[in-house]
């Protein structure tokens, strides 16, 4: 059996901590798309973690955690972060990296600070981590996969070609110096040690284990949002942020996904671009507020550090979201967060062009998308830590209640803090 957990919204949705709580059940757990770009926070008995590029399962003993084809794979930082788990008492993990896998290059992050510093003031708001280019060059196939580390002729001819390509546009675009192709060979000869131990074939593994009857969680990055097909595009990442992907990116066959826990905020929240339409975005005093309040620390990106945007719950989005996802459930956290509040609105329609709408427009409309509130009473009292569902103050669940029925998929799980066992569970309406 497979489940997936995918982000409903813009990414930063508490995807970490719902697997890290699903994990538990589950033998297996793929990373199946983008890189260390994004993080996500786990907060259990061993610490607080922000984890860039392996799968949650790797708190657990008896799970094998698989770094899926689907990824962008940067060695250094995968094995850094190793490093720092067990730096931190965590034993090491059992951990399969995929043979096909393709490198995350130097050359990919200097062509992706370079395009952001070329676009200025229409920059995408990258983390500079070099996806864009990395995704580039896998379609344009003249990326490197892990098991090319392998074959070292065959590495030297690869790597001579891609470098070749970026130094003329280094050259002639940006005004950059050249990568010297023999300095990369050798660093990558040396990434060839670091990743050896955990190399393996990932295909065959992950379909032997469906014949077991083993229990698969595929852990998705970012959310429905930015998706590079059906997101805001382009203010979007550059792989493909829904579960459907992980048939792809971690080799499971459509028939075998039987679950999609689709996760979303109790509000919203926004890491990229200012220039990305945020329709239910909350500035001023009050949005400092709640981004003050918001998250564990506060909205903060786990990987960048930057300020997210916040805004109150938007049901036309997160509708769509958990649509094109194919969510049979869905899990809602930070709930907690709006405590302090006596009112809380929520954006359940979209105003353009003097028309109210409640289906998820693409960017040009978006651009133009006046938000349409409903307000809410609130439950102005702390509930952080509460596991029991029936104890939640009434007007809390029937804010819950409210989410549910706007967004036409059941909420299952509803998370009352960051820890692994600040959560309740509640029978859906629907």
């Amino acid at each position: 059996m497979v489940k997936a957990i995918v982000g409903a919204n813009w990414g930063d949705e508490g995807k970490g901590k719902i697997t890290d709580l699903l994990a538990r059940q589950s033998d297996i757990v793929i990373r199946f798309q983008g890189g260390a770009n994004a993080g996500h926070t786990i907060i259990n008995d061993y610490g607080r973690f922000a984890l860039h590029t392996l799968p949650s399962g790797v708190f657990y003993s008896h799970v094998t955690n698989i770094i899926g084809n689907g990824v962008a794979l940067d060695i250094a930082k995968l094995a850094d972060e190793l490093e720092q788990l067990q730096a931190q008492g965590v034993p090491a993990p059992r951990l399969i990296v995929s043979d096909r896998a393709q490198l995350l290059m130097p050359y990919h992050v200097l062509q992706d600070t370079y395009e952001e510093q070329r676009l200025g003031g229409r920059a995408f708001g990258s983390t500079k981590s070099g996806i864009a280019p990395f995704y580039s060059d896998k379609y344009a196939k003249t990326g490197i996969q892990v098991c090319d580390l392998f074959d070292t002729p065959r590495l030297q001819q690869r790597l001579t070609t891609a470098v070749e390509l970026k130094n003329v546009l280094f050259a002639h675009l940006y005004h950059k110096p050249p990568v010297d192709p023999n300095q990369l060979m050798e660093q990558l000869l040396s990434l060839r040690e670091r990743v050896c131990p955990w190399v393996g074939n990932t295909v065959t593994f992950v379909h032997d284990a469906l014949k077991q009857g083993k229990t698969i969680l595929l852990e998705g990055q970012l959310g429905s949002m930015k998706d590079p097909d059906l997101g805001i595009f382009p203010m979007t990442t550059s792989s493909h942020t829904l579960a459907g992907y992980g048939c792809v990116g971690a080799c499971v066959p459509p028939t075998a996904i039987q679950d999609v826990i689709s996760v979303t905020k109790a509000y919203s929240s926004c890491v990229g671009s200012s220039a990305e339409p945020f329709v239910s975005e909350l500035t001023g005093p009050a949005g400092n507020e709640l981004r003050r309040r918001g998250g564990d620390k506060g909205e903060f990106g786990a990987t960048t550090g930057r300020p997210r945007r916040v805004g109150w719950f938007d049901t036309v989005a997160t509708k769509y979201g958990c649509m094109v996802q194919g969510a049979t459930q869905v899990a809602l956290t930070c709930l907690d967060v709006l405590g302090y509040l006596e009112e809380i609105p929520v954006c359940t329609g979209y105003e353009i062009d003097g028309q109210v709408t409640r289906s998820f427009p693409t960017t040009p409309a978006l651009m133009r998308a006046k938000p349409v509130f409903t307000t809410l009473p609130g439950w102005n009292c702390d509930i952080r830590g509460c596991t029991d569902y029936s104890s939640l103050p009434k007007n809390a669940q029937a804010y819950v209640d409210f989410l549910e029925q706007h967004i036409d998929a059941p909420i299952t799980m509803v998370s009352t803090g960051p820890r692994r066992e600040e959560m309740t569970y509640r029978t859906a309406r629907l």
